[in-house]
């Protein structure tokens, strides 16, 4: 492959590790923070505290190894099912759970969601939690038409989809034909969360340059729309940091629910 050309996340894997630390850790230098942390925390919590998102099942559906994103989710659901497409994912995820050497540090995450619940003294009951979630953690083929076979999952009340639909389509049918697939996995009346960068062509990992997906806010609401999904909440914040590593414009959050 040449390599000024932008690798495809799904078809040739991506260093997940690199991502987590260029992107979501807490470090001083990472400048991405109000972005990928605070903003998908702030508008989960608010999403979640409204009440009317809840149930037995959750499927989670992101790209890399994400944890932050389910801090407020578990308190709502009674298992939580995380679907990812690849192994090295599944492997850094797991080494967070068994909490073993080397894991990735998610301190900072759940420090940001206490500050943001107002339960600063209930970190580790938190982190506890989340790792409680997370025993379920299934391989997936989003080419199939089951995508978990031969697994065949209950349907979902709710679902979460943080950047990986930025990260597995070429172009606008693509989204489409995902965002149908996703949704056939829920409940008549469940609900869909997207977390989402617009307007970007690629992300950085290590030595590889990673193809995402450009879109506006417009084609999010009609593919949405066309899918049959009412949009709850729509948050869109600008993108304020200075960096090369990535070229979004904004990101955005997403709360919709299917029409029965």
């Amino acid at each position: 492959m040449d390599s000024h050309t932008n690798k495809l996340y799904h078809l040739h894997g991506c260093d997940s590790r690199q991502i987590l630390e260029n992107y979501f850790s807490g470090k001083p230098e990472m400048v991405f923070g109000d972005d990928s942390l605070k903003f998908p925390i702030e508008n989960l919590t608010k999403t979640f505290k409204s009440g009317h998102i809840k149930g037995d099942i959750l499927i989670d559906l992101s790209h890399g190894s994400l944890v932050h994103h389910l801090y407020s989710a578990c308190e709502f659901f009674k298992n939580i099912i995380v679907l990812k497409i690849q192994d090295r994912c599944i492997l850094e995820l797991k080494r967070w759970v068994d909490t073993r050497t080397g894991a990735f540090h998610w301190g900072h995450a759940a420090q940001l969601h206490a500050d943001v619940e107002g339960k600063s003294d209930k970190i580790e009951d938190k982190e506890g939690k989340v790792r409680s979630a997370l025993q379920h953690v299934v391989k997936c083929d989003l080419e199939k038409e089951n995508i978990t076979e031969p697994i065949d999952l209950p349907p979902a009340d709710c679902i979460i989809s943080a950047w990986l639909l930025d990260y597995i389509c070429k172009d606008q049918d693509d989204y489409v034909r995902y965002l149908r697939k996703f949704s056939n996995l829920l409940k008549p009346g469940g609900h869909f969360i997207i977390i989402g960068s617009l307007n970007a062509t690629y992300i950085t990992a290590g030595k590889d340059r990673i193809y995402l997906f450009k879109y506006d806010e417009e084609f999010a609401r009609k593919a949405l729309a066309g899918e049959g999904f009412v949009i709850d909440r729509w948050e869109v914040k600008k993108r304020t940091n200075v960096s090369d590593l990535i070229d979004y414009k904004a990101v955005i959050f997403i709360a919709a629910h299917k029409e029965k």
